[in-house]
Order: C-alpha cells, then sequence, then structure tokens
C-alpha cells in the first residue's frame, strides 16, 4: 500500500474542508492524532464494491497521524447490484474482509436471500456483527446485542446494533418465517438494556450502529424515534434511508453517508476528555482526486466484477426508450414506464399458453411493489446485468387468488403513504385504479401480524375503474400475477399472504422480462413503452 506524509497533512488540514459540509481544521503536526480514536463509517453500500479500497487507504492516513482507527457499516451491503446479488450476498462479506472492517450491523437486505445465507455469509465475516432486535422462534437473541471496545488511555466506546423492524415486511415472510424482529415498546427497551449494560461494562461513549432511516414512513422506528425514546446514545450512525446528513431533522446526533460510497463518516473521538470531537463526512469525489484506492483491496473487487461481467455482459436486446428507474418521484409513487413493462411481462408469460390459469383471461392482472425496482434502463443496447440491476432479489413469480375485496384491500393498504414514497406502491397491469390523497388513510387500530403496516379498516382513498376494460367486481374471483415476495404477504400485502390458492412458478422474475423482451418485443423495447398508459391516477 502506498501512502504519503504530506498527502495525509493535507487530507485532514484541507480535503475536508472541500467537501459540502464545514470542517473542523485540526493543528498541523506529525502525529496530530496520537491519543485519538477515529472510527470510519460506511452504510447502504449496495454492491458497490470497488468503493470498499478506499477503506484501507483512509485508515493508513489516520493511523499514520497516530490514530487508533476502527471500520464499521449501518447495514445493507449485500444487495444492490449484481456483484453481490448473484452470489447471494457473499461478495460483499468478502470484500468487507479485505477492506479491514471491524463492526457491523445487519440491513434489511441482509436477509433479502434467507436467514440459513445470512448464517452462511457471516460464517466467512472476520468482523463482528451487532444485532440486538433480531430474535429466534424462541425469542433469543441471535446476534451479539452490542460490544465494548478498549480503545487505550482509559477510553472504552461500547457499539449497540439495531435493525429495522420494517425487515418484518421488506423482506419475503417465507425466507425468514420463525424470526421475530422486535417493535413497539421492545423496540426501544431492548436498545435501552444495551446500553445499560454496556455502561456498566465501563463504557464512557455509546454509538448506535442503527440501520434505521430517517424517512417518515419509517415511524415510528427511524433513527430519531430511537433516540427521543432512549437515554444514553451518544451519537448514531445510521442507514436504511439513504440520507446525507451529519445530524438529524431536530438536530439529533445522527450521521449518515448517504449510499454507494458517496460519502464516508468519520468520528474522532478524544481518549483523554473521553468525548466525541467532531464528526463528519468525506466526499469520496474529492478523495477520488487525492487519494490511491488500496491496490490489493481493489484487485479483490475487481476479480469479483469480472467474473460477473463475463456471466451478465452479453446483449440481448436493445431499448428505443428510456426506462424509469427512479424511487421519488418514480416507482415508489407513480406509474412508471418500467412498472409497465415488468407486470406486462408477468402477465404475458402466465397468460402466452391460455391455459394455466382457473379464471377467465378479463380477470387477470399483474401486481408488482415499486421497491422492488432498483435502477432504470437506458436507450441502447440492454444485457442481462442490465435487467438483473433493476430485478436483482431473485424473485419469482406467482399466481394468487383472491376476491375483489381482497385486491381492493391490498391496493388501499399498498398506497397508504401515497404520495411520500413507499415500497409498497404497486405497478400494475390490467388494472385502472385512483389514488386520491385528499383523503386520510383510515388506519386499522393494529397492525398486521407479524407486521409494521397497519391495514385499512375502510377503502377511503382507492377506487378500481375497471379490470382489463370490464368492470370490477368485488366479489368476483381474480387471478393477481406477482411475485413471491408479495404473495408470501410482503410490505403490506398481508392478505395477499393469506391467500389459500396460489402457486410459485419457480421463474425469477428477471428471467421473465428477459423473455418477454426477446419473444413477444422481438428483442426491441420500443415505442409503446415510450410512455405510461394512465393505469395509476393520483389525485
Amino acid at each position: 500500500m502506498k501512502n504519503k506524509k504530506i498527502l495525509s497533512v493535507l487530507i485532514l488540514s484541507l480535503l475536508f474542508i472541500s467537501t459540502v459540509f464545514a470542517q473542523t481544521v485540526v493543528e498541523r503536526s506529525d502525529k496530530p492524532y496520537i491519543a485519538k480514536t477515529v472510527i470510519l463509517h460506511t452504510n447502504d453500500v449496495h454492491g458497490a464494491l470497488e468503493g470498499y479500497a478506499y477503506i484501507p487507504a483512509l485508515r493508513s492516513q489516520f493511523e499514520e497521524l497516530g490514530a487508533n482507527v476502527f471500520v464499521v457499516d449501518a447495514g445493507d451491503y449485500s444487495q444492490g447490484t449484481t456483484y453481490v446479488s448473484t452470489s447471494r450476498g457473499l461478495n460483499a462479506v468478502t470484500m468487507m474482509n479485505a477492506a479491514g472492517y471491524d463492526l457491523a450491523t445487519l440491513g434489511n437486505h441482509e436477509f433479502d436471500y434467507g436467514y440459513e445465507q445470512l448464517q452462511s455469509n457471516l460464517n466467512r465475516a472476520n468482523f463482528m456483527v451487532l444485532c440486538n432486535d433480531v430474535l429466534d422462534a424462541d425469542f433469543n437473541t441471535l446476534f451479539y446485542p452490542a460490544v465494548v471496545v478498549d480503545c487505550g488511555y482509559g477510553l472504552k466506546i461500547g457499539f449497540v446494533g439495531v435493525e429495522t423492524p420494517e425487515t418484518w415486511t421488506k423482506v419475503n415472510p417465507a425466507l425468514i418465517k420463525g424470526l421475530h424482529f422486535l417493535s413497539g415498546n421492545d423496540f426501544y427497551q431492548v436498545s435501552q438494556e444495551s446500553i445499560d449494560t454496556l455502561k456498566a461494562q465501563g463504557a464512557n461513549i455509546i454509538i448506535g450502529l442503527t440501520h434505521l432511516g430517517v424517512n417518515s414512513s419509517s415511524e415510528p422506528y427511524t433513527s430519531y424515534d430511537l433516540y427521543a425514546n432512549t437515554n444514553g446514545f451518544d451519537l448514531l450512525l445510521d442507514g436504511h434511508s439513504h440520507t446525507v446528513m451529519e445530524e438529524g431533522p431536530h438536530g439529533e446526533p445522527i450521521q449518515s453517508t448517504g449510499t454507494a460510497f458517496k460519502y464516508i463518516g468519520v468520528v474522532v473521538v478524544d481518549n483523554l476528555t473521553k468525548k466525541i470531537e467532531s464528526h463528519y463526512l468525506i466526499s469520496t469525489e474529492a478523495l477520488e482526486k487525492d487519494l490511491e484506492k488500496d491496490p490489493e483491496t481493489l484487485s479483490v473487487a475487481q476479480n469479483l466484477i469480472n467474473i460477473v461481467k463475463e456471466e451478465y455482459g452479453q446483449v440481448f436486446a436493445t431499448s428505443q426508450v428510456e426506462l424509469n428507474g427512479n424511487r421519488d418521484p418514480g416507482n415508489r409513487t407513480q406509474e412508471t414506464n418500467l412498472g409497465d413493462l415488468i407486470t406486462d411481462a408477468m402477465k404475458w408469460y402466465i397468460t402466452k399458453d391460455g391455459d394455466s390459469l382457473t379464471v377467465p383471461a378479463e380477470n387477470v392482472v399483474a401486481i408488482t411493489n415499486g421497491g422492488g425496482i432498483r435502477a432504470g434502463i437506458t436507450t441502447g443496447d440492454v444485457t442481462k446485468n442490465d435487467v438483473n440491476m433493476v430485478l436483482p432479489f431473485g424473485n419469482t413469480v406467482t399466481v394468487i387468488y383472491v376476491t375483489g375485496a381482497e385486491l381492493l384491500e391490498a391496493l388501499e393498504a399498498s398506497t397508504y403513504a401515497t404520495p411520500v414514497a413507499s415500497g409498497a406502491f404497486p405497478q400494475v397491469s390490467g388494472i385502472r385504479f385512483t389514488v386520491d390523497t385528499s383523503v386520510g388513510y383510515d388506519a386499522n387500530l393494529t397492525t398486521y401480524p407479524n407486521s409494521v403496516y397497519y391495514g385499512p379498516a375502510s377503502i377511503r382513498r382507492v377506487s378500481i375503474q375497471d379490470i382489463n376494460g370490464q368492470p370490477f367486481d368485488v366479489n368476483a374471483r381474480y387471478a393477481v400475477i406477482t411475485n413471491n415476495f408479495i404473495s408470501a404477504g410482503g410490505d403490506t400485502y398481508y392478505v395477499f399472504g393469506n391467500a389459500v390458492d396460489q402457486f410459485d412458478t419457480g421463474l425469477p422474475l428477471d428471467e421473465v422480462i428477459m423473455l418477454y423482451v426477446q419473444e413477444e418485443l422481438g428483442g426491441v423495447i420500443g415505442q409503446q413503452y415510450a410512455n405510461t398508459e394512465g393505469r395509476i391516477t393520483v389525485i
């Protein structure tokens, strides 16, 4: 690893100031960080493998200046690009080992491939995983809730790991069956118990590694909710909402680096005063100009990337239009042309042979959750990798049979947050419906079972104009073509999870899209998808 001492001083005195955040200038000296502990932190890396090479390089810079350095992560490293999803998250662990991480908590996406796969991945981790609010079927803690780190000079820092309770419905329920994600007062209480235990063990400073976020749709389980309902956290290093922040929305001590190594977080602790001296974010765009990435870590990343590119880089189609992969405004707030394409493909695949369903063709619809659409597709050549980036979860196409009343409940529940973005927002084919956001969502008094979401006490916001051009009937029987995340009751789709009559085709959703484009569209995504079709109206 090549390090430059002159560059070290430059980074700490000038480069940090060049970011969008004001920094405290450190007096220049050969070892200005003696008797200081530096915590480097990341969150929501989501498969940006090459970014890991910044970590050892930056760590080395601080160590040369005398600091004791720890590297931590606040979750969602196992999913996001084909470079990690094709290995079911293992490549992320490989990269974190190479970069020298010390501690991490879990994000909801760590569970995307099931708990058994997560266990297998973490068995190969050289870092400790902290998470206090995920329990097994017998309500035993599955991971270390917290840990005390001796930093020297009498300083002890306690770290607490906290996972979002939304994982219960953000992940395919069939893959996490038997697990419990604490909610309600239990969610706050377990963190307070962790704090109290760490203080009893002599911790001078308590830092939370939290995967909670600050989106209002995550209330009451945001990081600012956790801070308000506990006593003793000195700082929360947060993830989940992809927010770039050095403090919470109400001035809380919460820091988050965005996503995909947009920033790297720094926390400086004075070991002698046993206080957090400063915390701030470093722009990796600025680092790119002045800091050489660690070549060994970069080599590991490039090898993994090359393996995936070789398999997934083949061109199978072209697109004449740009397909919208945005979150907000986009697939989590409104109809998109990419949502239309995906659901059209699902509907086509199940109905193309004409004899696989037990309802008439006019009673067949397709629904997928906007939160499952993770990227867009640009004009030009389209590769398998492009489609897998859009749909990285490996979900399979399923069919469930429901009544019109159940279909209406699912649409009402999944648009509860509209116009605020929600991963549950439905992209559809074969349905025209309207959401009236001027009317409040009429939530039940209690959540759906094993969920943080409240079902509708009444249908007030959603009205269905037609199903495949025919009048909607609350008493009719409909076939809903969807993915196995939704059919298992994921997100707000509890009513679908309860459907007794359903089956799983076993074919991955991304492969269905490719078949549709090749066989039905002749390998060209054309002008028919240039715009949306008015399937969803948001008032």
